[in-house]
């Protein structure tokens, strides 16, 4: 299984894939998951280094990289993550696989945690660049914005 929680369970079962689907539009349409939406952009233009990493929240610099350097730079983050490091959120004491914590966290529904997720770490090639990841992270939360709501 993945951080984002989806398998391959929804192959089999159609109804089960639609039901899963409309809990995510709603989450992604509601109050709370388009005030998520819109700040998760703030946060991702933001970013010093428009860059994301998969399978992590936030990660920590290798260990050969001396601390006062590694302190230096910004974290590597997801797309998550980089929300998180804006609220001041401590990333580090979450599971990236825990997503009902992390909607906790943050008040969100769990399966607009487990969207993003999935299209932060599962949903592109596996080539991708992490500053090709950030724009189309970018680019989908701006597309899942209503731009009719105020």
């Amino acid at each position: 299984m993945s951080r984002s929680g989806y398998t391959e369970d929804f192959d089999s079962d159609s109804w089960q894939l639609a039901m899963w689907r409309g809990q995510v539009m709603s989450a992604i349409r509601g109050r709370r998951g388009q005030a998520f939406l819109r700040e998760l952009i703030k946060a991702l233009d933001a970013m010093p280094e428009r860059k994301l990493i998969r399978h992590e929240l936030i990660a920590d610099p290798p260990a050969f990289i001396p601390p006062s350097i590694a302190n230096a730079a910004p974290p590597a983050v997801c797309a998550i993550g980089s929300l998180g490091l804006q609220r001041g959120v401590d990333m580090k004491s979450l599971d990236p696989e825990d997503y009902d914590s992390i909607a906790d966290a943050f008040g969100v529904a769990h399966q607009l945690v487990q969207e993003i997720e999935f299209e932060n770490d599962e949903n592109s090639w596996n080539k991708e660049t992490p500053e090709a990841r950030w724009r189309r992270m970018r680019d989908w939360a701006s597309r899942m914005i209503n731009k009719d709501a105020k």
